[in-house]
């Protein structure tokens, strides 16, 4: 098996995702701040979301990306390229590394916003994951002990996990923003789960 191919039979995840083509540098600009913004990925252009290789036209899909990064993200996201032969096809590698500072891209609206990954989704940055990025920069240290909250909220998502944010609010006593703060949290110090619903983003407790 190729290096090409053993990359793509890791599958789309975290820090990995297939494009068939570049169409909406808008779109793939959003990718780019999102992997800038987690913990850096790789696009391959040329493989279909199945794995197929069909390859590309590496120069036209450079120039595609790179103007995603430098026009469309906000501060302009660094890229590094490759390009792979397999078989008789051509299929370009863009690297994005992690980034110290947190990328803005334009959503549907023209409006500048902050993306990141979640499994293999690109998502629009919320209150909780802004929060988590606080913590990662200033420390957030884990108690031997959880106080009461702390525990109410644990034992909800127990009964109902995975459960969305939403649910949470409706099911908590505590008020919106001590939801979210306590959430992040959790996340933060490996307690809680993050997964992707048909219904949003579903939190659940580590095993």
């Amino acid at each position: 098996m190729s290096e090409l191919k053993r990359i793509i039979a890791q599958g789309e995840g975290l820090c990995l995702d297939f494009k068939y083509r570049i169409d909406d540098q808008r779109k793939i600009a959003r990718t780019l701040a999102a992997f800038a913004n987690t913990r850096g990925g790789k696009l391959l252009i040329g493989v279909k979301d199945s794995g197929k290789v069909v390859g590309c036209d590496p120069e036209e899909e450079f120039y595609m990306v790179d103007g995603a990064a430098s026009v469309f993200c906000n501060p302009p996201v660094h890229i590094e390229s490759k390009v792979w032969k397999e078989d008789h096809y051509l299929v370009l590698e863009v690297n994005v590394p992690v980034a110290d500072a947190k990328h803005k891209a334009k959503d549907e609206n023209g409006d500048w916003k902050f993306y990141h990954r979640l499994e293999d989704q690109t998502l629009l940055v919320n209150r909780i994951e802004i929060l988590i990025w606080k913590f990662k920069k200033e420390g957030n240290q884990r108690p031997e002990v959880f106080d009461d909250d702390v525990m109410n909220l644990i034992q909800l998502i127990e009964e109902h996990q995975p459960i969305t944010i939403s649910k949470l609010f409706r099911k908590s006593n505590l008020n919106k923003n001590k939801v979210n703060q306590l959430i992040a949290t959790l996340v933060y110090w490996r307690v809680v789960n993050r997964e992707i619903l048909s219904a949003g983003i579903g939190y659940s407790i580590r095993k």
